[in-house]
């Protein structure tokens, strides 16, 4: 029977402080994501994109972490207990899940703009809420509830003047949504697993089991695996390191401190920072729409984060 605590553990403003700068800087981590990816597709194809993220995700830090666990003189602590069935369960599921969520973004982004796909992906907060509330019965007070319909009010205002007049293709759209729906799910699995887990253990499985599935998927369906230019090699290398290394692994830190609704909550920023990187790197400037939404959004994670339903509540079985 699973039980879950009432009253959440007490967090000093330190801590606290320390948790949202962690949850910042994996923000910027994975705003980098679709640029690389865009850079990457200029050679590779979606799945191998995906592929290469995860696969050098997994030689890199797999690599460190047998290296740095071969070398420790004290056991490996990141496991407190031996895991039940259900847990290596959830386990696998992450790399299923994984696969389809990167790997239908990646194909959106070929279909339809970036600010179409990034604003479709950000629904991801609405399932990630749902699906709490009917697997895990999670409660959300009015305050995070109103916070959450702000942040996702800002997010739309964000991408309502790059939906007028474009004509990206519908298919585009549903492989964006779809894409929201599998994060979602990511977010509850890795959630439950970080009870026993630590988040370079769940991400391992995660790229380790995704890269086997990908695979045959690439070789049959684009042939190409790994790239040649100089432009996606470096793609690739920053999609590995940086967006699955220091994102994704913040990210899962993250989920001790906080809710996973939170924290997909907070990625609606995600766009915003998408665009200062684009404008750095591009030049695009900003419009009044964009500042209103960023305004909006902020507003949002505020009332949100201030609430007790951002707060992360130990699960317990027995």
């Amino acid at each position: 029977m699973t039980q879950i605590e009432l009253s959440p553990p007490l967090q000093t403003p330190s801590k606290s402080l320390k948790a949202i700068l962690t949850l910042c800087l994996a923000l910027i981590a994975v705003s980098f994501a679709p640029i690389f990816i865009r850079f990457s597709q200029t050679e590779l194809g979606s799945n191998a994109t995906v592929f290469n993220r995860l696969f050098i995700f997994a030689v890199v830090f797999g690599l460190g972490k047998g290296i740095s666990n071969y070398f420790s003189k004290s056991p490996d602590l990141t496991i407190k207990e031996k895991p039940s069935f259900k847990q290596w369960i959830l386990l696998i599921s992450v790399g299923i899940i994984s696969i389809f969520s990167l790997g239908l973004w990646a194909i959106s982004l070929e279909y339809t703009t970036v600010a179409k796909s990034m604003l479709l992906n950000n629904l991801t907060p609405l399932f990630t809420t749902l699906g709490s509330w009917l697997l895990f019965r999670q409660l959300f007070d009015r305050k995070f509830l109103l916070g959450m319909v702000i942040a996702l009010s800002g997010a739309i205002a964000l991408g309502f003047e790059d939906l007028q007049g474009e004509n990206g293709y519908l298919i585009g759209d549903i492989y964006a949504l779809l894409s929201a729906v599998f994060l979602a799910g990511y977010f509850l699995v890795v959630e439950q697993l970080r009870e026993r887990f630590s988040a370079t253990t769940i991400l391992l499985w995660r790229c380790i089991i995704g890269s086997i599935l990908l695979l045959p998927i690439v070789l049959i369906t684009e042939g190409q695996i790994f790239p040649k230019t100089l432009t996606a090699i470096l793609a690739i290398i920053g999609l590995g390191i940086i967006s699955e290394g220091l994102g994704q692994r913040l990210l899962a830190d993250c989920m001790d401190q906080f809710s996973s609704s939170f924290i997909a909550l907070f990625l609606l920023l995600e766009p915003i920072i998408s665009a200062i990187l684009a404008w750095l790197i591009f030049g695009e400037n900003f419009s009044f729409i964009t500042w209103i939404g960023f305004i909006i959004i902020l507003t949002g994670i505020y009332l949100a984060q201030s609430s007790e339903a951002s707060i992360h509540h130990h699960i317990s079985e027995s």
